[in-house]
């Protein structure tokens, strides 16, 4: 039952992602972040190492990919502050996977929820126009 459920999420995920826009594409990899984040803070409080790398190698991937949809050029300073941001998270995971710091994962999630909010409240007449900082 619970290997159905997790292939019909992976399906559904993979059907929304097929139709949605850069916008809501953003929100989804906000989203992933914040899961395997969780998942990461759950396994250290664990001491399930295993899945603690598994969980933050795909965090630190939403990331990277979340830092790598910035257009610098179009975006200017906000694609510049949001890029620092995404460094020092990434800086912060290293430091919460190396030392099993639940701590450095919480300070990474509320940056990632306060960028997440901010991305959520921009109106829909501009999701086209606001593709992650202009998207390339």
């Amino acid at each position: 039952m619970r290997g159905s459920l997790q292939s019909y999420r992976k399906v559904s995920l993979e059907s929304e992602i097929t139709v949605a826009s850069p916008h809501r594409i953003i929100q989804l990899m906000f989203a992933g972040a914040l899961q395997r984040l969780a998942q990461s803070r759950y396994a250290i409080e664990q001491n399930d190492l295993v899945n603690k790398g598994i969980y933050i190698n795909k965090a630190v991937g939403i990331i990277i990919g979340l830092s790598n949809s910035l257009n610098m050029d179009a975006g200017g300073q906000i694609a510049k502050n949001l890029s620092d941001l995404y460094d020092f998270m990434l800086r912060k995971i290293s430091e919460a996977n190396l030392n099993n710091d639940v701590k450095a994962i919480d300070d990474v999630c509320d940056i990632l929820r306060t960028i997440k909010e901010g991305w959520d409240a921009i109106p829909a007449d501009k999701h086209n126009i606001s593709s992650h900082v202009e998207a390339r």
